[in-house]
């Protein structure tokens, strides 16, 4: 199997726990400049590979929002290349997508696959272009729609900045940080893609939506504040020092609340079955000896 950003977060994890299962060939930026799709469509032609992972991407907000053009070329063009090869040789292809192509919504959420995307952030339009072209022209795809994840560090493995992570260092460092109020999303401990890795390979080709639950409707679900607050408690923090340093950002999306929650009934009835957001940071914390 080949793996795109092999040496990102959740590139590292799939890998270290999977090692057993799969031999992976790692493709790095070392590798391959995602900026030339021309380049990559060459690369990945000349790859023996049965099954391709990739997870490559800028996923920076700013970078995607300032560089348009070159972001473009990497989260899409160059995925769209590399999806091209696999259709042309019956490679399938497993394809990282975001929550973000529901930041546009104006109705609230949890999506299932079925709702239409609207995302108004470019890094959401590249992926949603991408998801696209897979369901219009792949004949075999699993196309993951992450929610943001989180994790820990372990070695071999630096994890992106998650909610476990930025509160414990709010807390840990005594910095008073604020966390935004007026939005909802899932939010999922990463190793659960880790484990469940073998049997998403073998998913009915098609589009999922890979997120722990965070409320079931449109009434009921907690902020990104609120979250942050319950993850404080779990880690053994007192009301005093939670109110000082876990603070509300009313300013953040005060013109439109956001809500890009992803329903992931469909994957659970393929039997991965992610729980609810505060089932994945009490295994989270478990994991790492902070319950």
């Amino acid at each position: 199997m080949a793996i795109t950003g092999a040496n990102g977060y959740l590139a590292s994890l799939v890998q270290r726990y999977n090692a057993d299962r799969f031999e992976f060939i790692r493709v790095s930026r070392a590798d391959v400049d995602y900026s030339k799709p021309a380049e990559v469509a060459k690369f990945f032609s000349d790859l023996d590979f049965d099954l391709l992972f990739h997870t490559a991407a800028n996923a920076t907000t700013a970078d995607c929002e300032n560089d348009p053009a070159g972001t473009h070329l990497v989260n899409c063009d160059s995925a769209i290349e590399i999806a091209k090869v696999c259709e042309e040789r019956g490679r399938r292809m497993l394809f990282i997508s975001t929550e973000q192509l529901f930041n546009g919504k104006s109705e609230p959420g949890p999506f299932g696959e079925d709702v239409e995307p609207n995302c108004v952030t470019n890094y959401g339009q590249q992926k949603a272009e991408v998801d696209a072209w897979l369901q219009e022209n792949s004949s075999d795809y699993v196309t993951l729609r992450l929610s943001w994840m989180f994790g820990m560090a372990m070695p071999g493995v630096k994890p992106s900045p998650g909610i476990v992570g930025n509160v414990l260092k709010a807390m840990r460092s005594n910095t008073p940080t604020k966390f935004t109020v007026n939005e909802k999303r899932g939010m999922t401990y990463a190793q659960q893609l880790a484990d469940n890795f073998a049997a998403i390979c073998e998913l009915e080709s098609g589009t999922y939506h890979f997120a722990a639950a965070n409320g079931s409707n449109a009434g009921d679900g907690m902020s990104t504040y609120e979250c942050a607050k319950l993850v404080a408690r779990k880690l053994g923090y007192g009301e005093a020092d939670i109110e000082r340093l876990i603070l509300p950002n009313p300013d953040r999306y005060a013109d439109r609340f956001r809500d890009f929650r992803l329903d992931a009934s469909r994957l659970e009835g393929c039997g991965i079955k992610l729980g609810t957001f505060e089932d994945n940071v009490d295994r989270c914390l478990a994991d790492f000896g902070w319950a």
